[in-house]
């Protein structure tokens, strides 16, 4: 027996909340949605080592806390070198402004940091004190920092559906629906555009026509739009898929492929205007310098193939990325760190205006840490997401996206 449980597993599809009934290949063809704006959030699961991928390299204290996982400083800036056996000649940290600069493994960023494409916001994280991490992900995926909610602030900052909203305005990169993009906007998670499908022919009319002659008006329309979504990605696998980035995106692991699709969807003038993507393996509690070196070269290569990918189109894209909170400053007794609170957030983008440190950096010495023992949060991460939701997005009221929350002074991280 078919049922529409088996439909969702099946075609590794996931459709929430209701969209406007589509007449989505008209609107397609015209490019109608072409212009939006897009936001895409990636986030990095585990709690990634910030000090590590942006090095405060002119801190002394950061090389006496870490004696052995440091990344030395720039070559050719006065700095306390580490002396652990763990860094090969030429793996010093991208020197960016003179103080602070990027894991050697980062390179592939430096160009869009040099064009002003890519901001760093230093000490962000929640003001939530949580180190679990299933808590402080759902905190930061709902908005709600110390409180879960059922909707996330992605979701929350989409604009309502009207007559051209696309059934894949919001997408997900992954085999279910994260929470952020969760709520009464429509959402659609997909694994792989290629087998985005339901079943055979047969399969899918007799599922299509389920929905179509459901008594029940949201999941009827949910049909619609899952059955429109689908159509949609059909004819856009049709077409070629590499293109110029397309080495540097198969570098970039998993992270990489779901960019690609990503960017694929945002070429074909579908109506994207927001997209998730994660990207896992950010716990380092032991051998952190090769772990975090294999990670960071993922991720730095995705990042740069996506905007290579996209070239002009990135003027209407802006990518944040985020973690569920930092990491201690100290090494600990197995060449990693344990679960911290301060970590750092990147944005990067045509409208960004980059090529700039952001944020107040709290310092390392004893009294500057959190509890003594991590990296202080100076900008809360509502305060990032805020502006982009309000200046990119054109979401005005905030209060709606993270309630309760209000931003105070703002980074001014996109140009006017």
């Amino acid at each position: 027996m078919i049922t529409r449980r088996l439909f969702v597993r099946g075609s590794a599809l996931v459709m929430a909340g209701i969209g406007a009934a589509p007449s989505w290949l008209a609107r397609a063809a015209e490019g109608a949605r072409g212009k939006r704006k897009i936001l895409v959030a990636i986030f990095q699961r585990g709690a990634a080592d910030s000090l590590n991928v942006v090095v405060p390299f002119s801190e002394k204290r950061y090389y006496e806390m870490r004696p052995s996982i440091a990344i030395p400083a720039p070559s050719g800036l006065k700095a306390s070198a580490p002396t652990g056996p763990n860094f090969a000649p030429g793996q010093s940290a991208i020197d960016l402004d003179g103080r602070f600069g990027l894991h050697p493994q980062l390179q592939p960023l430096k160009a869009l940091w040099d064009s002003q494409q890519l901001a760093i916001v230093e000490a962000t994280g929640s003001p939530d004190p949580s180190r679990s991490h299933f808590d402080a992900q759902d905190y930061m995926e709902s908005g709600t920092p110390g409180k879960t909610s059922g909707d996330g602030w992605m979701n929350r900052a989409l604009p309502a559906a009207d007559l051209q909203t696309s059934p894949l305005r919001a997408i997900a990169m992954g085999t279910q629906l994260p929470r952020t993009l969760r709520g009464d906007r429509a959402a659609i998670a997909v694994n792989n555009m290629q087998s985005f499908q339901a079943g055979t022919q047969d399969t899918a009319g007799i599922l299509e026509s389920m929905y179509a002659t459901s008594p029940d008006a949201r999941l009827e329309r949910t049909g619609k739009d899952a059955f429109a979504a689908m159509k949609m990605i059909q004819q856009i696998t049709q077409g070629p898929s590499n293109g110029p980035a397309g080495q540097q995106y198969q570098q970039g692991g998993d992270l990489g492929r779901s960019l690609q699709q990503v960017a694929r969807l945002i070429k074909a003038d579908v109506g994207v205007e927001a997209a998730f993507a994660e990207i896992g393996g950010w716990d380092h509690h032991g051998n952190e310098p090769g772990q975090l070196s294999n990670l960071l070269r993922q991720f730095g290569s995705a990042l740069a193939a996506f905007s290579q990918d996209l070239g002009d189109r990135m003027e209407d894209v802006v990518v944040v990325t985020m973690s569920e909170f930092g990491r201690t400053a100290h090494e600990n007794g197995n060449n990693g760190t344990d679960h911290g609170h301060g970590g750092l957030m990147m944005v990067l983008g045509g409208p960004v205006k980059g090529g700039k440190v952001y944020g107040k950096w709290p310092g390392l010495e004893r009294e500057q840490l959190y509890e003594a023992r991590d990296l202080a949060v100076t900008t809360d991460f509502r305060s990032v997401l805020s502006e982009l939701v309000q200046g990119h997005l054109g979401q005005s009221n905030v209060a709606q996206v993270f309630p309760g929350f209000s931003p105070g002074e703002k980074l001014n991280l996109l140009r006017t």
